[in-house]
C-alpha cells in the first residue's frame, strides 16, 4: 500500500468474505492504493477489529478475506459529550476531532441560546457528523465507533439522562473529578447556558455535578468542547 491508511469500515463484518461498500472502497483502492493481496484491517465501530486480505481491488466494491475477528472490550472512560448547537460548522469541527478520543457520544442540544434555527433538523449537518465519525474512527484505530445524538431539547435530554455532570464554568474547579461512573461534559453555546438552564443543571439530581474550569480566557464554545475533553480523558 501507498499509504499509511490500513484501517478501513466495515459495519456487517463477518467471518469469511465480506465487501467494502463504494466509499470504502474507492478510498482503499483509489487513495490508499492497495493492491490485491494486500492485508487491511477492519473494524465495524461496534468493538470488532478483523485481520483481512483484499482478494480482489475493486474501487467499486472490494472484496476481502476475513480469518480472524478480535472482540475489544468497551473503553473503561465513560465520557459523553452534551453540546448546545451551533453556527455554520463548528458541530462538525468538534466532532472530527472528539470522535478521535475515546467518547462514547456527543449529544447535540437544543438550548435558549442556541445557534441555529430553531426549526431546523439539522439533517444535513448530523449526517455529515456521522460520516465525520467514520473518518475518525479510522483515523484513530479505534474498535469503538463515537455515537451522535440529537439534536434534542435541553429539558428534554437532562430529564431522561442518568449518571454525572461535569458543567464546564470559569467558577468551577481547575482538576477534573475521578470519572467512576457515566459522566456528560456540558458545553453551552457561544455565551453559555441561560441562566435558567445552569440552575436546573445544578438542582439535578439523579447524579453528582461539578463544575469545572478552563483556564483563565473567554473560549469559543468549540475550542471549550476539547479542552474540556483533554483535561477530562486520562
Amino acid at each position: 500500500m501507498k499509504s499509511p491508511d490500513t484501517h478501513f469500515f466495515c459495519p456487517t463484518l463477518t467471518l469469511g468474505t465480506n465487501s467494502l461498500d463504494p466509499v470504502e472502497s474507492n478510498h482503499c483502492i483509489k487513495v490508499s492504493r492497495a493492491k490485491s493481496g494486500d492485508p487491511i484491517v477492519l473494524s465495524d465501530g461496534n468493538g470488532n477489529l478483523a485481520e483481512a486480505v483484499i482478494t480482489d481491488a475493486n474501487p467499486k466494491c472490494t472484496i476481502v478475506q476475513v480469518n480472524k475477528i478480535s472482540k475489544i472490550q468497551p473503553s473503561p472512560v465513560n465520557i459523553n459529550l452534551a453540546i448546545a448547537c451551533l453556527k455554520e460548522d463548528a458541530l462538525e469541527e468538534v466532532v472530527i476531532h472528539a470522535s478521535q478520543t475515546e467518547i462514547q457520544k456527543i449529544i447535540f442540544l437544543r438550548t435558549d441560546f442556541s445557534q441555529e434555527p430553531k426549526k431546523s433538523d439539522l439533517h444535513k449537518t448530523v449526517g455529515r457528523c456521522i460520516q465525520k465519525t467514520v473518518v475518525s474512527l479510522k483515523q484513530s484505530k479505534k474498535p469503538w465507533i463515537t455515537k451522535i445524538e440529537g439534536p434534542i431539547e435541553f429539558d428534554k435530554w437532562l430529564n431522561g439522562y442518568e449518571g454525572n455532570l461535569i458543567l464546564c464554568d470559569p467558577s468551577g474547579n481547575p482538576l477534573p473529578p475521578k470519572i467512576t461512573h457515566e459522566t456528560t461534559l456540558l458545553i453551552g453555546p457561544e455565551g453559555g447556558f441561560s441562566k435558567r438552564e445552569i440552575e436546573k443543571i445544578l438542582q439535578y439530581e439523579k447524579g453528582n455535578v461539578y463544575k469545572m474550569q478552563l483556564g483563565n480566557t473567554r473560549l469559543r464554545a468549540k475550542t471549550a468542547a476539547i479542552m474540556a475533553i483533554g483535561k477530562t480523558i486520562p
